[in-house]
């Protein structure tokens, strides 16, 4: 048996046609569903046989819009979809939490019907919140995994590249919709056709479930140098009560000169000034992600009082943290309509 649970030679469903409807919803990631859809299309061509077909649909059956603005035509609308083996949602992104009330609702009617349901991206967070993924592992966009977990706690959410857990499968958005839809291809019809897929797309290799989803701490931030990468890895884990440069200093094993040395020559920047950035942004998360008040955010991103919190992140935003959600529920309210 191959990684994909299939033996290449025996393949017992080759000859089943299967079904695949993607539910786009304004502003879903155009990278992420083409990864999805141009896998299935590829599959046939490459098979010389018509293994899948595809249905687009949209909430009301018009067109569309993608995130970067691009208009896809829907095949259909909720109401009218055709009997499918396999239903996946591509959310917005980012992660839209209002104005799907009614998409969310026709979710729920799906709990008993015998199809595989998916989510690409910011898909998760639809299907959690229709109680799809209750039970199941699960795993959602890096950026929305923390507010995935604190929100729904029935999903067992991972930080995987991507899940799938019986009838359900998830996957963090972008190129990682392929690696997932070549996984399931070669479920069905063997490692030989999703490798010719690969190669078709000039993709390197077919990156495997367990393969996580952000880069590697070292290619982000540019070098390997051991003690620099243990000292933001300490920041990154300390943010809610951040360490001085003396205490990272300290558990890294070198001279607080030495540390702010090998900041300056390969961050060109001080390790307060770097740690500061990084809690601020990871604030500026919170505030668009979540409902949590403000003087929280401040607390869990390290500030004493929300006074603090507040002129610094002006300082370096240009807004306060309140405009900040002010201004991104705005966005949602206008997108709702």
């Amino acid at each position: 048996m191959n990684q994909y649970g299939v033996a290449a030679k025996n393949l017992q469903n080759s000859g089943k046609l299967r079904h695949y409807g993607f539910l786009l919803l304004p502003g879903y990631s155009l990278i992420a569903f083409s990864s999805a859809i141009e896998a299935l299309r590829m599959a046939n061509w490459v098979s010389g046989q018509e293994l899948y077909n595809c249905t687009v649909i949209s909430p009301d059956g018009e067109l569309v819009a993608s995130s970067c603005g691009v208009d896809v035509r829907a095949d259909c609308m909720l109401e009218d979809i055709p009997e499918l083996d396999s239903l996946i949602v591509c959310g917005a992104s980012p992660v839209a939490r209002t104005g799907n009330e009614s998409v969310i609702f026709w979710l729920r009617q799906l709990q008993n019907r015998r199809m595989d349901i998916g989510g690409i991206g910011t898909g998760s967070y639809l299907l959690a919140c229709a109680g799809l993924l209750d039970g199941h592992r699960a795993t959602i966009h890096w950026w929305d995994l923390n507010s995935l977990r604190d929100e729904f706690p029935n999903v067992l959410v991972s930080s995987q590249l991507f899940e799938i857990d019986g009838d359900r499968f998830t996957c963090g958005g972008g190129t990682a919709a392929m690696d997932m839809m070549l996984f399931l291809i070669g479920r069905h019809h063997g490692l030989e056709i999703a490798s010719s897929i690969s190669e078709q797309f000039v993709c390197e290799r077919i990156r495997l479930p367990e393969h996580p989803q952000r880069i590697p701490l070292e290619a982000r931030i540019g070098t390997s140098n051991s003690k620099l990468i243990e000292a933001v890895t300490l920041m990154e884990a300390n943010i809610d009560e951040p360490l001085t440069t003396d205490d990272l200093a300290f558990h890294v094993g070198v001279s607080r000169r030495h540390l702010e040395r090998l900041f300056k020559k390969h961050l060109q920047s001080v390790p307060s000034k770097y740690y500061l950035q990084m809690r601020l942004e990871k604030a500026r998360q919170q505030l668009h992600q979540t409902d949590v008040p403000v003087a929280e955010v401040a607390r869990n991103c390290g500030f004493a009082t929300a006074s603090h919190f507040s002129t610094t992140y002006r300082n370096h935003y240009g807004v306060t943290p309140r405009q900040e959600r002010g201004t991104k529920q705005s966005d949602l309210a206008r997108d709702a309509y």
